[in-house]
This record gives C-alpha cells, sequence and structure tokens, in this order.
C-alpha cells in the first residue's frame, strides 16, 4: 500500500477561526481516505508567546512571528488564512504568487477592490496548478447540501421565495469590549460581512442563482463600547478595558433582494437578536415544493413536496450514511456539529487540490458575495434606494 503524499499546511491566526480550521486538519485524515496527507507544519502569529503556546494547544509542529515567513518555507505547500478581514488579500495574493494553495476565510475581503485582486491572483495562479478557497463552511452541512439537491433536482419548481436569517446575540450586552469585529478598517463591516455573507452564500449555493439587486438598510444600535484589556482580542468574548472606543460597523442588516430566476429575497443579519446564539436559517419556496433549514437544529431538514397526498413538511434527520459527507462519520442519528463541516472543507479542499481541479467554493464565488455585501452598503447610504448588484 502506497502511503499518500504530504500536503504541508502554514496556518495564520489562531483565534476562534485557527481553532476551528486546526481541529479540521487534524480531525480529516483520520475520518476520511484523503488522496494527500495533511502535515500541519507551521504556525504563524505576532506574539511569539502566544502562538507557541496555540501551536502546542492546537497540534502544529513550529511557529513563526510574521506570515512573510510562512510563506517562504519550502515545507509549506498550502497556506490557510484565519486573520482578520483587513490581512487577507495580501496574504492570499502574495501566497498564491508563491505558488501555494490559499483558504481564505470569509469573508473574502473588507472591499470590492481587494476581492477583484484576490480572484485575479487566484486565476493567475490556477493556471499554474495552484488551488484557491474561500471559507463559507455551512455549505458543508450534510442537510445544506441535501438542500442543494433537492433544488438541483427540481423538487422544488419554480423558485419564488427565499428568506434567510442569521441571528445571534453577543454583542446585546452595551458593556462587551469593542473587538476588532468591530473597527471597520479591521473587519469591513459588522453582522453585514460576518454572519450576513454566510447568510448571502447560503442562498446563492442552494438556490444556484445570484442576488442581482438589493434594498437595504444598516442599524449601530451601540455606538461606543469600551477596549479589551489588556488589548485587541481575536476571539468573541473578552474583558472589557478602563477606556472606550467608536463601534464603526452595522450591528445589524436587512435586505430585500431579487435573484437571478426572478425569486424574491429576504435577508436578516444581527448580533443583537436576544437569545439567539447562532441561528443560520433559511427557507425556500417553490412552484413543487419548499425546505427550510436552522443551523441550531443542523442535523434535519424540513421538506415539503406539494405534490404529496398527505400534506405537510416532513422531517428529515440527514443522519444517513447515503446523505453527503455522513458515512465517513458515526452510525445513522448519531448527529455532527459546528465543528464538522470544518472537516468537510478540509477533505473537499484536499481531494480538488489532488486532482487538480478548482475546488469550491472559489474566490470568484467569494467575489460574488462582496457584491452583495458593496451594494447593500451603497443601498443603505442611499436611503435604502434599490442598487445593482
Amino acid at each position: 500500500m502506497n502511503e499518500a503524499r504530504t500536503l504541508g499546511v502554514g496556518m495564520i491566526g489562531y483565534a476562534f477561526m485557527g481553532a476551528a480550521h486546526s481541529q479540521a486538519w487534524r480531525t480529516a485524515p483520520r475520518f476520511f481516505d484523503l488522496p494527500l496527507a495533511p502535515r500541519m507544519r507551521v504556525l504563524a502569529g505576532r506574539d511569539p508567546g502566544g502562538v507557541k503556546a496555540a501551536a502546542e494547544r492546537l497540534g502544529w509542529e513550529q511557529t513563526v512571528t510574521g506570515w512573510s515567513e510562512l510563506i517562504e518555507r519550502d515545507d509549506v505547500d498550502l497556506v490557510d488564512i484565519c486573520t482578520p478581514g483587513h490581512t487577507h488579500a495580501e496574504i492570499a495574493i502574495a501566497a498564491l504568487d508563491a505558488g501555494k494553495h490559499v483558504l481564505c476565510e470569509k469573508p473574502l475581503a473588507n472591499t470590492l477592490a481587494e476581492a477583484e485582486a484576490m480572484v485575479a491572483a487566484a486565476e493567475r495562479a490556477a493556471a499554474r496548478g495552484v488551488r484557491s478557497m474561500v471559507g463559507f463552511t455551512y455549505r458543508r452541512v450534510p442537510a445544506v447540501q441535501l438542500a442543494r439537491q433537492l433544488v438541483d433536482d427540481g423538487r422544488l419548481g419554480d423558485l419564488r421565495h427565499v428568506r434567510v436569517q442569521y441571528l445571534q446575540d453577543w454583542l446585546t450586552d452595551p458593556e462587551a469590549p469593542l473587538t476588532w469585529r468591530l473597527d471597520k478598517q479591521l473587519a469591513g463591516s459588522g453582522a453585514l460581512g460576518d454572519i450576513g455573507s454566510h447568510a448571502v452564500d447560503l442562498a446563492q449555493f442552494i438556490t444556484g442563482e445570484r442576488v442581482t439587486g438589493v434594498a437595504a438598510t444598516l442599524e449601530t444600535f451601540v455606538t461606543e463600547r469600551p477596549y479589551p484589556a489588556g488589548g485587541p482580542s481575536g476571539g468573541l468574548v473578552s474583558a472589557a478595558g478602563d477606556t472606550r472606543g467608536p463601534v464603526t460597523v452595522d450591528d445589524a442588516a436587512v435586505f430585500l433582494g431579487r435573484l437571478t430566476g426572478g425569486a424574491l429575497g429576504v435577508f436578516e443579519a444581527t448580533r443583537f437578536a436576544t437569545g439567539r446564539k447562532n441561528a443560520l436559517r433559511i427557507e425556500v419556496n417553490g412552484s413543487r415544493g419548499s425546505l427550510a433549514f436552522d443551523f441550531e437544529d443542523m442535523n434535519v431538514l424540513q421538506f415539503l413536496d406539494a405534490e404529496d397526498d398527505v400534506q405537510g413538511f416532513r422531517r428529515v434527520q440527514v443522519t444517513e450514511p447515503e446523505h453527503p459527507y455522513v458515512a465517513a462519520w458515526w452510525p445513522a442519528g448519531h448527529g455532527l456539529g459546528y465543528e464538522h463541516a470544518f472537516t468537510h472543507q478540509v477533505v473537499d479542499l484536499v481531494d480538488a487540490i489532488s486532482a487538480g481541479t478548482d475546488p469550491a467554493p472559489s474566490f470568484a464565488d467569494g467575489l460574488a458575495v462582496q457584491r452583495v455585501l458593496d451594494a447593500v452598503e451603497r443601498s443603505a447610504a442611499d436611503d435604502s434606494r434599490w442598487t445593482t448588484v
């Protein structure tokens, strides 16, 4: 039996997303038969002590304190970018130009111009066999994959309505610290880019259509917060310090949209939905049926076939071995969790690199989401005027 060729991985950033990605790199080869063997070579972070402790905790072999040093290493074949959005473009373009495959966290960039430059770099790299992917991981929840299959198979008929909500509540406390996610220079936008980008991608992925126009409004409910104690924080939760600063991003985004096939879309993203922790919900209504998904019940897909003799939504437990990804995990009915979609992301990326094909979602898919986010901001700044994407 031949051993799989090694894929050297270097990751930049080690906070919330860095931990999730590390879990995926550790787990994927233990549950899936991968054509390449990922090896967690090196972790990059600015704080020498912090990155060393993170590497020991998360399973990385070595550490560096500069991302450019990581990209220059010959033993790194793939660069995994888990840093705030304002760094994505510079790191990803440098890595691709250096011949490294790239996995970049979402949203792809902080601005449309940055995203366009990243797509151009990805196209140059693809011509040399170098692959890139953006991390819209919710696509890889088995129930979401089944939803996409049902739409692809025509089980919903002509699509008429798409409703997407992404509801969290971790900022409802006005004394919650001013982390980087509340700084426009670092994050690009607030709820819109952080979680609204997932809502847009999910709608476009399941329907196979693109959002073509929007009418939007953005709101910042708490305009000033305490800075984190001890300096900037990469996590969602940290202690508050004694000084305060302005919140420069949206707390909530709401917009209407229209999709390429004519369906109407209603989108909402907020981190102020008291009591809602991570409720990413989508409902799609078509001429022949409907489907509904809620991430807080992520192993279930609700499906209605309008031509059934017995009417009513059917609760589909998406844990059977024939469902996407499930056969590699547990016996039917045992359920998957948040981290499994990150593992599926690694599996699909490694498979694509080995096969010499372009993985999805591509940087172009990330740009398509970025164009919607940009149109939302332009509409909101223009009294919610209808704005073409």
